[in-house]
């Protein structure tokens, strides 16, 4: 027979370190258990496929080496991915893709839906990448109204009513801008290596140096570059403010291991 434990043995001393596995350096991401989100995995997956079909009607439409060179295009391509890649996550009840990059395709099919918006689809006869914009209809008339409007207002569907809140970092809102900057580079070295007189020498009206001028062109960029950072900015903080879809009964997970006291583990 197995003795029974005496009922008068002596509480044992706290083992050292083991305050260092309190429930508040213990990250909530780690402890939460996953949420299997089939009709989010359906809608990123839905509007994944749109996004890489409007791409598909430019690329077959126009050239596929000048297709991709617009920010549109990259931005949308961009979106497709990691709309593909966060609905395979939800599918699978996995960890969210990270918050900087997920808020950073965010910022880049706004612009690119507001600048088309506000400014490219004012131009006489609109604007296409295919590089054709002396009418628009049928597929390119589809194409633009997937890459510049389907698009982000799917992704904006998705951040705000899909997608758990970081929250993010305000740093962010100064990396995001890095791609851009380094896209404008990209232009003028472009339509500088191209023989003037070239179709479509410069991708987007306000970065042609012919009618410009560099310092035109610096002027541009600067309006243009606070407008990006201003609505970087607002993502950062309506990320701050949205709610969690997540939720439930409007507090956070709770830590399943861990009581939320500041003692050792449950």
């Amino acid at each position: 027979m197995i003795a029974p434990i005496p009922k008068d043995i002596p509480d044992l001393p706290p083992i050292p370190g083991i305050a260092a596995l309190a429930p508040y350096n213990v990250p909530s991401t780690a402890v939460v258990a996953p949420v299997y989100r089939p009709l989010a995995a359906a809608f990123r997956l839905l509007a994944a496929m749109t996004a890489a079909a409007g791409i598909a009607i430019d690329l077959y439409l126009g050239s596929p080496a000048h297709v991709l060179s617009y920010f549109a295009a990259q931005s949308n391509l961009l979106a497709a991915v990691v709309l593909a890649a966060s609905a395979r996550r939800a599918w699978m009840a996995r960890r969210p893709l990270p918050a900087a990059l997920t808020g950073g395709t965010l910022l880049y099919v706004l612009i690119t839906g507001l600048v088309y918006h506000l400014h490219l689809a004012n131009r006489p006869g609109g604007f296409s990448m295919t590089g054709e914009t002396a009418s628009l209809h049928g597929w390119q008339a589809l194409a633009n109204l997937v890459l510049y409007t389907v698009t982000p207002v799917a992704v904006v569907i998705d951040w705000l009513l899909l997608t758990r809140p970081a929250p993010l970092a305000m740093r962010y809102a100064t990396t995001w801008l890095v791609y851009p900057l380094v896209y404008l580079a990209f232009c003028l070295t472009r339509g500088a290596m191209l023989s003037p007189g070239t179709t479509e020498r410069y991708l987007y009206p306000f970065v042609d140096a012919d009618r410009h001028g560099y310092v035109g062109i610096l002027g541009n960029t600067a309006i243009l570059g606070v407008a990006f950072y201003a609505l970087a900015l607002l993502v950062v903080a309506l990320d701050h403010l949205r709610p969690d879809p997540l939720r439930h009964g409007g507090r956070r997970p709770e830590n399943r291991i861990s009581s939320p006291a500041t003692g050792g583990l449950k």
